[in-house]
């Protein structure tokens, strides 16, 4: 079974979009900042990472290039999730080391989409 870590401080957010995912069977694991996902991603070593970039702690623009620099995490998969939709926020996103981007309000299908993609 694929393994996603959620980093999102958004409870609301968190809760409803695992709940989802779980349905979809995916073992979801969830982090609550920047830096509490760059424990977990070394930890849990996900399929996968859904990060928002507007955390607390540490914003998903620097916990993304920290995984990407770090040996063990650096193949992982990160899907940027953000509530800015201006072009210059994707390209940011992939700069920053994230395979793909999403906008919020989350389109449950298109990312699923993407996951899928990013996983096969």
């Amino acid at each position: 079974m694929t393994k996603i870590l959620l980093v999102e401080d958004n409870e609301d957010n968190r809760d409803m979009l695992s709940r989802r995912l779980e349905r979809k069977d995916f073992i979801v694991a969830l982090a609550v900042d920047g830096q509490d996902g760059v424990n977990k991603a070394k930890e849990e070593l996900p399929d996968i990472i859904l990060m928002d970039m507007s955390l607390p702690v540490m914003d998903g623009w620097e916990a993304t290039k920290v995984l990407k620099a770090s040996p063990e995490t650096e193949n992982i998969p990160i899907i940027a999730l953000t509530a800015h939709a201006m072009s210059s926020d994707r390209e940011k996103a992939i700069e920053a080391g994230c395979d793909d981007y999403d906008t919020k309000p989350v389109d449950f299908k298109r990312l699923i989409d993407k996951i899928e993609k990013l996983i096969s």
